[in-house]
């Protein structure tokens, strides 16, 4: 097989492209590495296309590797044909290829192998050639054997047909056919193990769709009903058209002796071996495609949250909402540094709204507070009310927002955590966890578990292996992308850097500990199991303000360095104008660009990325990102009407439409239906976690919580 062919065709990029991903792949460079700084070797290909080839390099690699253990065993048992080596060496996935070593695999005893043991295999070979000129009842009575165990001919009879069932079941070409039928005109269904037992699977209580339009979020939530023990679950095969096919195959002779015989014995071999096969290939198909799209869904939406922008330059009060045990409150300066943690009761069952509102008087005004941020958990609500009232009775202009404290607690309670903050108990650290998060929210939410950020769908349900590579994969080339600063940047935020592990990011730490702030990137080499290979990988995502080379604050990759001192040597720039803000206009000074890059040395699409990087060092892509909505005052849920327009953040996006913040502490759903005036596929065509979007609601369900809006205003 030509796995480069393959890859380039699958992805729709050049052969060379295809080649040279490959190669950097083997050669260990990681794929942010490789989709920042060796454009020129694969074209330019993305981070999004690198994970596909490489995914795809892995399962195809996988299958030339089971190509070959198949082939070593079928040759062991002297049973290799040359059309069969060919078929297992054109094989294009593993399913095709498992079909094909079926008959050869070791098999467990079964009907078949008992009935050949009593040597009725004769009998079946005979049945097969359809040739007999007498009943098969009596040409089964010749093997009619005591010692053997075939007490009659009717036995004889049903044993060669166990064999013939085997044989008609391992026929890889039967099976392919089948399975392609199946899922083109087969039926999912679903009941209901009990009607009269209330459920959230009620709409699957008596459900039928086509197994091809079955959409992936309804296989998810019907796979939980059967799990939960809610639901059965089957999938309705045109056997009819099935069974025709099959005797259309193996019955060519017109022969009233054997056809009865084959018409049984194919009936049996597709309802005892093949359907229930084929129904547990295709569910596994389905489940297979639904994890992956969900998946995908799952990490575009982790991305649009991480690469929220950072609200930078403000004092932060971090407000984790309770009622019984008080709401916790920490205030964090501009940098992240916590200045005052402390604990009011303004909810019940305390109710001290006076004394609390003294107490945030207090610490807004000794602390410059600008912005407050609160947890959308428990007592959310009452809080708001609180902090509502609070801005209309203070001078200071002071916003609030509502963020998503989904894995705080998860954060608070974690070892990471406790090292941090080894003082605070769990509550002040979920406090801080929600100021930080918006100050910076690439930073604080890698600390969290990406499944615990609450922007999936069914993520309980999916492969946890892939669904974990997958997430860690997103953060990866979030945290890439925008680069740290190395004198600053968290353990937990170095480890997703290109080429540092989890031990190499705790060592960074505690050499900056021991020796102070990081002046060079080449200091790196001297931290404890970073060697050659791993400062090449990191070293261009690593950022030092204020350090002896100005290039060190940018994305520029040190191996350039020589380069861009002839560069800027060539147009008359001083390196010390970097830091004070870019050089600008210096793209337009190049005329030739493909001879200047020549001339450097470099490549013309290097030389582009260094004069982008050298306008606006170290810009972030966070900022092109929309802005997130603070407030002053508060909506109620039941002050909301049919009709109303408004803006709302998107908080999650799904299968069927997404979740939109209006304010009101309930998110509104958008259905898909009503995202566009054009037809969409999925609702990522529309919008994206983390977007401003104007709504205008449909219909308010209080006694539910229910909000329906549309972004199709009139």
């Amino acid at each position: 097989m030509d796995i480069i062919k393959m890859l380039s065709e699958e992805l729709g990029i050049k052969r060379s492209q295809a080649e040279a991903a490959v190669q950097l792949i083997d050669e260990g460079n990681t794929i942010p590495f490789i989709a920042r700084y060796r454009k020129e070797m694969t074209g330019s290909l993305n981070d999004e296309v690198l994970r596909e080839l490489d995914e795809r390099l892995r399962y195809l690699r996988n299958l030339e590797e089971r190509k070959t253990q198949v082939l070593g065993t079928i040759k062991e048992q002297g049973a290799l044909t040359k059309e069969l080596e060919r078929q297992l060496l054109e094989a294009q996935t593993l399913v095709l290829l498992e079909d094909l070593y079926r008959p050869y695999k070791p098999k467990r005893r079964t009907r078949a192998t008992i009935a050949k043991e009593k040597g009725l295999e004769p009998l079946a070979d005979i049945l097969m050639l359809q040739m007999l000129k007498v009943p098969a009842f009596s040409e089964a009575a010749g093997y009619v054997s005591e010692e053997k165990g075939v007490e009659s001919a009717e036995a004889a009879l049903e044993g060669a047909g166990d064999i013939l069932a085997e044989r008609i079941s391992d026929e890889a070409d039967y099976r392919t056919y089948i399975r392609n039928l199946t899922v083109e005109k087969g039926l999912l269904q679903s009941s209901a193990k009990n009607e009269n037992e209330k459920s959230v699977y009620e709409m699957y209580y008596n459900f039928e769709e086509p197994v091809k339009k079955t959409a992936g979020h309804r296989i998810l939530a019907i796979n939980r009903g059967e799990k939960e023990k809610f639901l059965t679950v089957k999938i309705a095969a045109p056997e009819e058209d099935i069974l025709r096919y099959l005797e259309r195959k193996i019955i060519v002779r017109d022969n009233p002796y054997t056809a009865p015989v084959l018409k049984d014995v194919i009936a049996d071999s597709y309802k005892r071996l093949i359907a229930p096969a084929i129904e547990r290939e295709v569910r596994n198909s389905l489940t297979e495609t639904a994890e992956a799209g969900a998946i995908k869904v799952f990490g575009k939406n982790l991305e649009q949250l991480l690469m929220q922008p950072p609200i930078v330059g403000q004092v932060v009060l971090g407000w984790d909402p309770a009622f019984r045990t008080g709401c916790k409150l920490a205030v964090v300066d501009a940098t992240g540094k916590v200045l005052d943690t402390v604990v009011i009761y303004p909810t019940a069952p305390q109710n001290k709204v006076k004394e609390a509102k003294a107490v945030l008087k207090k610490l807004i005004e000794k602390y410059d507070v600008t912005l407050i941020s609160v947890g959308n958990g428990t007592a959310s609500r009452e809080s708001e009310q609180v902090i509502v009232e609070l801005l209309k009775e203070i001078p200071k202009r002071v916003q609030y927002i509502i963020v998503n404290e989904a894995g705080a607690s998860v954060y608070s309670a974690s070892k990471l955590a406790t090292e941090e903050f080894p003082d605070f108990d769990v509550a002040q650290r979920s406090a801080v966890s929600i100021a930080r998060r918006l100050q910076d929210p690439l930073a604080e939410l890698v600390k969290i578990d990406p499944k615990s950020i609450g922007v999936g769908q069914y993520q309980h349900d999916m492969n946890q292996k892939n669904l974990d590579e997958a997430l860690k994969a997103v953060v990866e080339d979030c945290v890439n992308k925008v680069g740290v600063d190395l004198n600053t940047a968290s353990a937990s935020l170095l480890e997703y850097i290109s080429g540092i592990s989890k031990a190499v990011s705790k060592n960074i730490v505690a050499y900056r500990e021991e020796n102070g702030r990081f002046t060079d990137r080449r200091q790196l080499l001297k931290v404890a199991k970073l060697g050659p290979k791993a400062y090449e990988q990191c070293a261009g995502f690593m950022r030092i303000q204020g350090g002896k080379n100005p290039l060190d604050a940018t994305a520029v990759h040190p191996e350039s360095y020589p380069a861009v001192d002839a560069l800027l040597d060539k147009l008359g720039y001083d390196k010390t104008q970097i830091t004070a803000g870019g050089l600008s206009g210096i793209s337009r000074k190049v005329i030739r660009p493909k001879e200047l890059a020549g001339e450097l040395g470099i490549g013309e699409i290097t030389l582009s990325d260094i004069l982008k990087e050298l306008e606006k060092p170290a810009r972030d892509p966070r900022d092109e990102m929309p802005k997130p909505i603070l407030r002053t005052d508060v909506l109620d849920m039941k002050d909301l009407k049919p009709g109303m327009v408004l803006k709302g953040t998107v908080r999650n996006v799904i299968d069927f439409g997404a979740f939109v913040d209006i304010g009101v502490h309930q998110d509104g759903l958008v259905h898909i239906s009503q995202m566009s005036d054009r037809f969409i596929k999925h609702p990522l065509e529309a919008v994206s976690v983390g977007d401003i979007v104007e709504v205008q609601v449909l219909s308010v369900d209080l006694d539910r919580k229910r909000i329906q809006l549309t972004m199709k205003i009139k």
